[in-house]
């Protein structure tokens, strides 16, 4: 059984005339006579009662007609949802990214998105960069925010650099300045203050406590534990500093000094990865186009 001869099946059946069914579908009448006929021979059974212009549907017929304009309006619900997807008026895009990137990085891209293509859901999942290449690899995102170096390298994932990130120190305007008030702040200095600490899996955290290390000191955390809001939380009542993105601070800095760190300072590398083997949905490889462009 073909699609089109369950279409001009209908087409007979609604005008009840094979020469108007033909028009209507814009095929030669012998043509479409052929194709019922063959339907009929593939069905075993006569669809029509054909007596000097009178058209008349059949027992067969009768039963096969709901079925067959289901058959075409499923077929019409697929391409209209098809075309939908790829002029992106539709679909949905899984993006994971570290909560810090979440907050520094995603609004403005995120919104300038939804402003374009306002009927693509934007589904987000926040993690490490561990948890999100986890997750990459099982499928269930489209793409992911990560910190490079990756925590275990992965050949089957694509990455490519968005950005390069400087960090900077954030304190309580009411406690001390970090630094004896300078305008920078070198690491060594971190080991005279209390840190605000991220939860283990952070990336953030390791970094820091890795550049601590390399100046011959354990930092001495005042809390640990917490996600970004919670840390910048803590340091805006004064428990300690932390070490957070450039681009956090910057929108979260109602109630924090930030300072500098002397150079070379400390960065992160941004990288937007992605399945190799799997090429990205259409709304996700427009989202990875303004995320590279922004």
């Amino acid at each position: 059984m073909q699609f089109q001869q369950l279409q001009y099946f209908v087409a007979v059946a609604e005008t009840r005339h094979f020469t108007r069914a033909a028009e209507l579908v814009h095929v030669a009448q012998p043509s479409l006579s052929q194709q019922i006929k063959a339907l009929e021979r593939e069905l075993g059974a006569d669809l029509f009662q054909r007596a000097r212009g009178n058209i008349t549907l059949t027992d067969a017929g009768e039963a096969l007609l709901p079925l067959a304009r289901r058959i075409l309006a499923d077929a019409e619900t697929a391409r209209y949802e098809v075309r939908e997807l790829v002029q992106l008026r539709g679909g949905r895009v899984r993006l994971g990214a570290t909560p810090s990137l979440c907050t520094g990085l995603l609004p403005d891209v995120l919104r300038a998105f939804h402003d374009r293509y306002p009927g693509v859901r934007l589904l987000i999942e926040e993690g490490g960069s561990h948890d999100l290449v986890r997750e990459l690899a099982r499928g269930a995102l489209d793409l992911a925010l990560v910190v490079l170096p990756l925590p275990t390298p992965s050949p089957a994932l694509t990455t490519v650099e968005v950005l390069r990130e400087d960090l900077v120190v954030v304190s309580s305007p009411e406690a001390s300045a970090p630094g004896d008030g300078r305008r920078t702040v070198r690491i060594a200095d971190l080991e005279r203050e209390r840190l605000v600490m991220f939860r283990h899996g952070y990336d953030l955290r390791e970094l820091t406590v890795a550049a601590c290390r390399a100046e011959g000191f354990e930092p001495d955390f005042a809390v640990e534990g917490g996600e970004m809001d919670a840390v910048l939380g803590f340091v805006r009542a004064g428990l300690g500093v932390a070490v957070v993105p450039r681009m956090v601070a910057a929108r979260s800095g109602r109630g924090l000094r930030v300072t500098a760190l002397a150079r070379p300072g400390l960065h992160r590398t941004i990288a937007l990865a992605h399945r190799s083997d799997v090429a990205p949905p259409r709304a996700a490889r427009e989202l990875q186009r303004m995320l590279l462009e922004r």
